[in-house]
């Protein structure tokens, strides 16, 4: 890469980060208008809402343990959007692959505690990647819009996953439907004495840089990035553009299915019906938020992790209602998405009115 490639593509992380921070600022301003309209001090808020996330060890350690799902998830979406893949179906590929890391946790015994935390996450993956694939390969054999098919899978999956867990595979005795424990030798290990920090974590984070890693400097990350800026060159230069979007899209559930071992083996310790709040749903908004660079999917996982810590302990601190931070969320996506599209509309049309106006004087 030379010099000036280097340039140009460092002015666009910058570009990116500037967005970024300034839907947060006035995703704040907005969120601070609401705390005062309904006659809260946004201050004593917004105080308890970073104490309850930063304030303390136990509760940075909290942030962390909430923000490993997003940011596996973040880089799930992130792999099919930078193959110019869309992959909705996040949330019902962590449901897949947290079930069969719970089935692998809780009936393989008699193994090695590193070997059976590796066979349980493996599984996940391998399920999850088997259940995502096939919706792509619908797209570029029969046409069929992946925008629909990844979407519905997601109901699909919880409601399969739910049976399941509520019929053959449910703890006897239990209140709600969910599996047995896992066996204690599948247990992510703790980062900390107190909390639920694990190493799902650290797999968060070495994932971010092992797929920055595969994207910028393999030949496979080249042919998707290069399938992602124009399929039809793509093609014509020889790169198997329908079979790296399939890959793409397995290899995206794959890592979706991570999430959902992760949350099985390293939090819950269970598989339980409802597993997941949202997290596919929320992972695909960080890999917008990020742009799709899996090194900035790691501070923008934390971020939402923060929102989702804070709004908890905001809460207890005032009557602002913990749902304030889904509000933030939502904020903050809708002003980034505005900063993308809006300078995007107006570059589209100033060449067409440039050209309209070069054509008038060459008639005159």
């Amino acid at each position: 890469m030379s010099i000036k490639e280097r340039l140009q593509d460092f002015l666009k992380q910058i570009s990116g980060l500037r967005r970024a921070v300034v839907s947060i600022l006035l995703a704040m301003m907005i969120g601070a208008l609401i705390v005062y309209l309904q006659g809260d001090n946004p201050l004593v808020a917004y105080s308890a809402l970073f104490s309850s996330a930063f304030g303390s060890k136990e509760a940075f350690f909290q942030t962390l343990t909430n923000s490993t799902p997003l940011i596996v998830t973040g880089i799930a979406a992130a792999i099919t959007f930078r193959a110019g893949v869309v992959n909705l179906g996040v949330e019902g590929q962590l449901y897949m692959g947290g079930l069969a890391a719970a089935l692998v946790g809780v009936y393989l015994e008699g193994v090695p505690s590193f070997l059976h935390i590796f066979l349980a996450l493996l599984a996940g993956c391998v399920v999850a990647f088997i259940w995502a694939a096939p919706f792509q390969w619908l797209r570029v054999q029969f046409g069929a819009n992946e925008l629909v098919t990844t979407t519905l899978s997601n109901y699909v999956a919880i409601l399969l996953t739910t049976y399941l867990v509520a019929y053959p595979f449910m703890k006897p005795g239990a209140p709600l439907a969910m599996t047995k424990n896992v066996l204690a030798s599948a247990y992510l290990p703790r980062l900390v004495h107190q909390g639920r920090l694990n190493l799902g974590f650290i797999i968060g984070a070495v994932l971010c840089v092992f797929i920055w890693y595969v994207i910028n400097r393999s030949s496979l990350g080249f042919e998707l990035r290069m399938i992602g800026a124009n399929k039809r060159f793509s093609h014509y230069v020889g790169i198997r553009v329908k079979r790296m979007q399939v890959l793409a899209m397995g290899l995206s559930g794959a890592v979706a299915g991570l999430a959902g071992a992760i949350e099985v083996l390293g939090t819950q310790h269970r598989f339980i019906q409802n597993i997941s709040p949202g997290y596919g749903w929320v992972g695909v908004l960080v890999a917008l938020m990020a742009s799709n660079n899996p090194i900035a999917v790691l501070p923008v996982g934390i971020l939402f992790g923060a929102l989702k810590t804070g709004g908890l302990g905001m809460e207890a601190a005032t009557n602002v209602p913990s749902e304030l931070s889904d509000v933030l969320q939502a904020i903050i996506i809708l002003f980034f998405a505005a900063n993308v599209v809006f300078p995007s509309f107006r570059k589209r049309h100033v060449p067409r009115k440039h050209l309209e106006e070069t054509a008038h004087l060459e008639e005159s």
